[in-house]
């Protein structure tokens, strides 16, 4: 039995699958999932779990280069968009942010290898986390 990290096994599962630049998406309970592409839905009930703790629980067993998130996501629910920046900076290896429309995220969930739907039901909470590589 696993003693540390994600202990779902389809989210354990994908991060172990990751190579570098390879992207996963967390998505709040709204975000469309396309056919192509793997859901792992952990959504319970509205609100949980939320956006936060499924970022915070993957982004820890997870090495990250980059974010993107949707630009409406900086008007539209700033609160959220602090709690990311402000993680994201305490991690202990630089990373880019690229902001894109709500549509082109969406788009781009089609190449994450999977989406991970929590229960979250604030506006634009949704992230894809591209994979840095681990050594050199």
């Amino acid at each position: 039995m696993k003693k540390h990290g994600i202990i779902n096994a389809e989210i354990a599962r994908v991060l172990a699958y990751l190579g570098h630049t390879d992207r996963i998406c967390i998505g709040d309970c709204g975000l469309p999932i396309p056919d192509c592409t793997e859901r792992i839905d952990l959504a319970l009930t509205f609100g949980q779990p939320s956006f936060m703790d499924v970022l915070k629980a993957v982004g820890d067993d997870m090495a990250v280069e980059k974010i993107i998130l949707a630009e409406e996501i900086k008007e539209q629910n700033p609160e959220v968009l602090k709690s990311i920046l402000e993680y994201f900076e305490k991690a202990d290896r630089p990373f880019e942010v690229e902001y894109v429309s709500h549509v082109e995220l969406k788009a781009l969930s089609e190449d994450c290898k999977a989406v991970i739907r929590s229960g979250e039901t604030t506006p634009y909470a949704n992230i894809i986390l591209q994979a840095a590589c681990i050594f050199g």
